[in-house]
């Protein structure tokens, strides 16, 4: 298993946080994810996975959860 944290930027509600999880949880191999939701600023995704997440995916799922950006 390994652990990856995502600085998540578009997060304002438990709306959010529900649509970002639920698209997370279907990539491949994915077990676990937590949101530290701050509205309106820069929110922190823990995704716990059998292996290393593909940046690729993550953006993927947060275009398809919304408008939801990695942060930079």
């Amino acid at each position: 298993m390994t652990t990856q944290t995502y600085p998540v930027t578009g997060m304002t509600c438990g709306h959010c946080v529900h649509a970002v999880t639920s698209e997370l949880k279907e990539i491949d191999g994915v077990t676990d994810v937590d949101v530290d939701l701050v509205a309106g600023a820069t929110s922190t995704v823990t995704v716990t996975s059998a292996t290393p997440l593909e940046r690729d995916a993550v953006v993927a799922a947060l275009d398809e959860a919304g408008d939801y950006q990695l942060a930079s």
